[in-house]
C-alpha cells in the first residue's frame, strides 16, 4: 500500500519541531534527472525555482526550528540505471532521513523493465539503510499535444512507480496526476513548462507542494 502522506514521515515531523539545544539536522536527497537538477530550459539552470528549493522553503516555513539540509543529486540527462549505479556513493553517503527519487521522463529511453530494476535497487539500498523514500512520477511535456509513443510511455512509466510505491509501501508525490488535475481545470500546459519537457517556475511548485503534502505541522 502506498504509505500515508499524513503518517509516513511522523519520526522526520517530530525530528525537525524540536528546538535548539536538543534539535538536530534532517538529511532530505533528491535524486534523479535535469528536472530537479533544476535545468529549465537547457542549458539554462534555476535551481532557485526547482522543486528541491522549493520544497526547502516549504519546509523551512512550516517548521521554524528545523535545521534541514535539501541536497540534490541529480544529473542532467540521465536515467534511473546510472543513477541506481552511483546511488550508494553519491546519495547514501549524506546520510539521509529522506530521499526521494524522479526519473520518469528520462526512463522512456531505459525501458519499463530496465528503469523497474534499477528504481527496485535504489529503493530498497535506502530502505536497508533506514531512510524514508517518496518516488515521484514524471512531469508532462509537449508530448501530450501530439500523444504519440513518447506519451504513451510516459504513462506507462508514471503507472510503473505507482505499482512501486504500493509494492514497498513508500511515499508517492504524483506530479503526472497533478499536472493532468492542472490541465482539466483548463490550465494552459505551455505555462507550466520552461522547455519542450521541463517543468516552468509554475509547473515545479506543484511538484513542491505535492511532495509539502508529507510535510504537515501537527
Amino acid at each position: 500500500m502506498i504509505a500515508d502522506s499524513i503518517h509516513y514521515l511522523d519520526a522526520i515531523l517530530d525530528a525537525m519541531a524540536v528546538e535548539w539545544p536538543d534539535n538536530r539536522t534532517v538529511n532530505i536527497v533528491c535524486h534523479g534527472h535535469s528536472v530537479p537538477a533544476g535545468y529549465f530550459a537547457t542549458p539554462y539552470v534555476n535551481s532557485r525555482e526547482a522543486y528541491p528549493a522549493r520544497l526547502h522553503r516549504i519546509i523551512t516555513e512550516r517548521f521554524p526550528f528545523a535545521v534541514v539540509n535539501v541536497i540534490v543529486t541529480a544529473i542532467g540527462g540521465e536515467a534511473s540505471p546510472a543513477g541506481a549505479a552511483r546511488f550508494v556513493e553519491d546519495v547514501l553517503c549524506h546520510k539521509p532521513d529522506l530521499v526521494t527519487v524522479d526519473y520518469g521522463l528520462n526512463d522512456r529511453g531505459a525501458g519499463l523493465a530496465e528503469a523497474e530494476k534499477a528504481w527496485r535497487s535504489m529503493i530498497e539500498a535506502a530502505l536497508e539503510r533506514g531512510c524514508k523514500v517518496i518516488l515521484l512520477t514524471p512531469t508532462w511535456d509537449r508530448s501530450y499535444f501530439t500523444r504519440d509513443e513518447n506519451w504513451k510511455q510516459l504513462e506507462d512509466h508514471a503507472a510503473q512507480i505507482r505499482r512501486l510505491a504500493d509494492r514497498y509501501g513508500v511515499g508517492l508525490a504524483d506530479s503526472f496526476a497533478v499536472f493532468r488535475e492542472q490541465v482539466r481545470k483548463n490550465e494552459d500546459l505551455v505555462g507550466l513548462l520552461s522547455h519542450v519537457n521541463h517543468p516552468s517556475a509554475k509547473g515545479h511548485l506543484l511538484v513542491a507542494e505535492a511532495l509539502g503534502a508529507f510535510f504537515l505541522p501537527r
